[in-house]
């Protein structure tokens, strides 16, 4: 019963904030749309940005089952771009509120966690050194937090994702010189 509580609770949440503004959400609109009592949530949380945090952890590990392996940059975009093109107001909602820490710390694990997966698939079992392979991932991470934030910050336009494409294929060439130096380095 707690598991089915905790997924009306988060399936209420996600629809009103697909309807409206985080700061207009509160612990009793939720209650009445998954029709529990107020005791219930605060059972499973204490507090509406516990809620958000749930759900961001539970979409992280999500992501990572669903992609094992990644095989190109655009496929890094999609993949980190998922949640937030199912759930685009509610996602504007949350970035425009007080608890948009939570969503930007979230978009920075999912480029991490791509952009790493995505090495490993390219590097394989190349002797790739910590350093290298740290920095790669930090420099390509940081690309594609930088490309989604902004493409969040314009108002998350249909075609942005076709534009952070273009923009990938544009720069494919420093994203392949950083792997192959990285491979010329070896294990130094």
């Amino acid at each position: 019963m707690a598991n089915f509580t905790k997924q009306a609770i988060k399936t209420s949440f996600i629809k009103l904030l697909n309807e409206q503004p985080l700061n207009k959400i509160s612990v009793r609109s939720i209650v009445e749309d998954c029709g529990i009592n107020r005791n219930s949530f605060y059972y499973h949380y204490r507090d509406i940005p516990d809620l958000i945090e749930e759900i961001v952890k539970e979409e992280i590990d999500s992501l990572i089952s669903k992609y094992p392996t990644i095989s190109s940059i655009d496929e890094c975009v999609c993949v980190a771009l998922r949640f937030t093109l199912e759930n685009k107001r509610a996602v504007l909602h949350i970035y425009n509120s007080v608890n948009r820490d939570i969503y930007e710390r979230y978009l920075m694990k999912i480029c991490e966690y791509v952009v790493a997966t995505y090495l490993d698939t390219v590097f394989g079992r190349e002797d790739v050194g910590e350093r290298d392979r740290a920095a790669a991932i930090r420099f390509l991470k940081c690309e594609l937090f930088g490309l989604s934030f902004d493409w969040i910050e314009n108002g998350m336009k249909d075609d942005a994702i076709e534009e952070i494409k273009y923009i990938t294929s544009l720069c494919r060439g420093l994203s392949a010189e950083l792997i192959n130096r990285c491979r010329e380095r070896g294990g130094s």
